[in-house]
């Protein structure tokens, strides 16, 4: 993978992540420390997964040569988001910062070894990690909005995204 492939990849993944913020809201406010789905994570503690463990600190990783775990923090974190608008505004500050660091990464670093999860793994492979994971921890959103009652968007209803996460149409993604 060169930064080209990776700006491609970069963009559905951008894309996706609306699509995800808009799951977040069918997930009523009460359910966000519950367990809808016995056995797995309460959603708060998944958007703190899939937005920070996983998008933010995968794409500093790559960007910085080493994945670091925020495990400990993980939990604390997950027990402030009591309401739809905490996930989304959590989940909304981790794309940022991922969004700032995948903007800095080359060709150099997709090339490069970054230490993570006990082994190295080339950039490349860890940014096509972050893609897969967020796909997965988006479905299992879908199962928590349909376990809470709601409604969630149509998986590739990406033109119903806000605008910093709808397809892009013309050259205003160009540099």
């Amino acid at each position: 993978m060169n930064k080209k492939a990776l700006d491609g990849l970069w963009d559905g993944t951008r894309q996706r992540y609306g699509v995800y913020l808009r799951v977040l809201e069918t997930i009523p406010d009460d359910q966000y420390q519950a367990h809808p789905v016995r056995g797995m994570r309460t959603p708060a503690e998944l958007v703190v997964h899939a937005s920070g463990g996983i998008v933010r600190d995968i794409a500093h990783g790559v960007a910085k040569g080493e994945i670091k775990s925020n495990a400990p923090a993980e939990a604390a974190t997950a027990q402030s988001l009591k309401s739809a608008a905490d996930a989304i505004a959590f989940a909304r500050r981790c794309w940022k910062e991922a969004d700032s660091a995948v903007a800095g990464i080359g060709d150099a670093q997709l090339a490069a070894m970054v230490k993570a999860w006990g082994m190295s793994l080339p950039g490349s492979a860890c940014m096509h990690i972050l893609h897969d994971e967020l796909v997965h921890h988006r479905g299992q959103f879908y199962v928590f909005a349909r376990a809470c009652g709601g409604a969630p968007p149509f998986l590739w209803s990406f033109g119903e995204n806000a605008p910093e996460f709808a397809p892009r149409t013309g050259e205003e993604h160009l540099p």
